[in-house]
């Protein structure tokens, strides 16, 4: 369980972390929060609050400095445990970089990638589905 402004926080938390770690500074004017309602296997779609956040949160960094930003935040991420599933430095000999990462026990997947606007690297927190706190009970306590 975890409120909207907590599940935002934390993922702003962790972007931070990921470009301290990188040694990189987030543009301050650039994060997009975006809450949608959790989707089932077979499409359906929950009507009870739970919810997924991404998160982006970007930095105005030089093109070349992105492999080495990526490559310091994946060596953070597998020291926390996390599971790389996508990683690449360049294309073509050009930097282009990519990182994919699943924090397995919490379940929620963390990204960092060169944009279409060169400079821009981009710093995201995917989480699972998310149920936010229910109101307190109306029920009188026998107390």
């Amino acid at each position: 369980m975890m409120a909207r402004q907590d599940a935002q926080d934390w993922a702003r938390h962790m972007t931070e972390f990921m470009a301290q770690t990188a040694g990189i500074t987030l543009t301050p004017d650039i994060k997009e929060p975006s809450f949608d309602p959790c989707v089932g296997k077979n499409d359906e779609v929950a009507k009870d609050g739970r919810y997924t956040l991404s998160y982006a949160a970007y930095s105005d960094t030089p093109l070349d400095s992105h492999p080495e930003a990526v490559r310091k935040i994946r060596t953070m991420l597998e020291g926390e445990g996390f599971k790389i599933s996508s990683y690449r430095e360049e294309v073509d000999g050009k930097p282009n970089a990519l990182l994919d990462a699943t924090q397995i026990e919490g379940r929620y997947l963390v990204s960092a990638e060169t944009t279409v606007t060169k400079n821009l690297l981009l710093l995201r927190v995917n989480t699972r589905c998310l149920m936010p706190p229910t109101t307190p009970s109306s029920t009188p306590s026998h107390g």
